[in-house]
């Protein structure tokens, strides 16, 4: 049962008699705004404007659960139609810096940017700070602004964007909170920064590890073109064949599920002579494997198969999958550790290459004698 607010004895609004919270004139609205031409609203105007108390106002702000809905509502109107922004400053003032940040985060369902965010909200923990963690939709973009609005209310040190989408990096670039912000996203291979860790160290390795066993042809399922990871990860496997005189026999499309590698490989009409399936990550080889399997094909006898990311499953595959074991906590934790430099206006160190390390199981072996 929700907690009701004291709303049952008549509220004191400053300015004015008490009111039990009826539905406010559209004058009071027009009467507010003109009292406070040329100064930003106070939370004692939007009190007067939702015909609230101030209390209610401030519970409201701090996240109380036990506001009346109707109550809530009038508040939430009033904040809107006054554009109320709170006084971060007198706040700092009355109770030191904040110690919460704020987290725009997305995808959660897919391995990786759950445990970046989960190596954050550690790091977060470690320092003192809080993370509230905020999930967008990016198929409702308001729900992004109201998002967005949301974390502009709260009094926080800063906020912490994690995206792994070019819309999610695109829609939250320019957004203004206020406080320092940092955007956690891969770095595009071609952006001019360094090359990602699994273009340096992982695909390199995991290609000596296949060609060592006699392969030559190689598939290669992709993940969705809109996250710069996917694209890293296809030029990766790229590179690594074309520093070894090697050459695709081919890329399918997948979206990062099982299913997507699965039907991946059940609609291409043949596999080119290839005798090596990498893909962008485990589910995708997950699927692949079992496409490979009704097509008629062993793993690994007839077709290796390897995948990225080694999600906690991918020993228990049949047969456990060979993988690149990305450290995605420790890019959660390196996110964190930018913003809070940022918060404390200190220039931050690079941080080290993450590598990616090759995790060598029974999915792959020695390539077959006619491959």
């Amino acid at each position: 049962m929700a907690i009701e607010e004291p709303g049952s004895v008549p509220e004191a609004v400053p300015g004015g008699e008490a009111t039990t919270g009826p539905r406010v004139a559209r004058s009071t609205l027009r009467r507010v705004s003109a009292g406070r031409a040329g100064r930003a609203a106070t939370i004692y105007d939007v009190a007067l404007a939702a015909g609230v108390s101030h209390q209610t106002v401030t519970r409201y702000l701090n996240g109380f659960a036990g506001i009346r809905p109707a109550t809530r509502e009038r508040v939430e109107k009033a904040l809107k139609e006054l554009d109320y922004r709170p006084n971060l400053a007198a706040r700092a003032l009355n109770s030191g810096r904040s110690q919460r940040v704020g987290a725009i985060t997305h995808e959660l369902d897919q391995f990786g940017p759950s445990k970046i965010l989960q190596g954050a909200t550690a790091a977060a923990r470690d320092a003192g700070f809080v993370l509230d963690i905020v999930t967008v939709d990016l198929a409702r973009p308001d729900v992004l602004n109201e998002a967005i609005e949301m974390l502009r209310r709260h009094d926080l040190a800063g906020v912490l964007v994690m995206s792994s989408t070019d819309t999610m990096s695109e829609a939250l670039a320019t957004a203004d909170f206020g406080v320092p912000v940092y955007l956690g996203a891969e770095p595009d291979d071609t952006s001019g920064t360094d090359p990602s860790e699994l273009t340096q160290f992982g695909f390199p390795a995991l290609f000596d590890h296949l060609v060592g066993l006699g392969h030559h042809t190689f598939l290669h399922i992709a993940g969705p073109a809109e996250w710069s990871a996917a694209r890293n990860r296809s030029r990766a496997y790229s590179t690594a064949l074309a520093a070894r005189g090697l050459s695709s026999a081919g890329v399918l499309q997948g979206d990062w599920s099982a299913r997507s590698g699965y039907e991946a490989v059940m609609a291409a009409p043949d596999l080119a002579g290839a005798t090596a399936i990498v893909a962008a990550n485990d589910q995708m080889a997950l699927g692949a494997i079992l496409a490979l399997t009704e097509r008629g094909l062993r793993v690994p006898e007839d077709v290796s198969v390897a995948g990225v990311d080694d999600i906690p499953e991918a020993a228990y595959f049949s047969p456990p999958l060979t993988t690149l074991r990305v450290d995605f906590a420790a890019q959660g934790r390196a996110a964190f550790s930018t913003l809070l430099d940022r918060i404390r206006g200190e220039a931050h160190a690079l941080e080290p290459a993450l590598h990616a390390d090759l995790i060598v199981r029974r999915s792959t072996a020695r390539a077959p004698a006619s491959g």
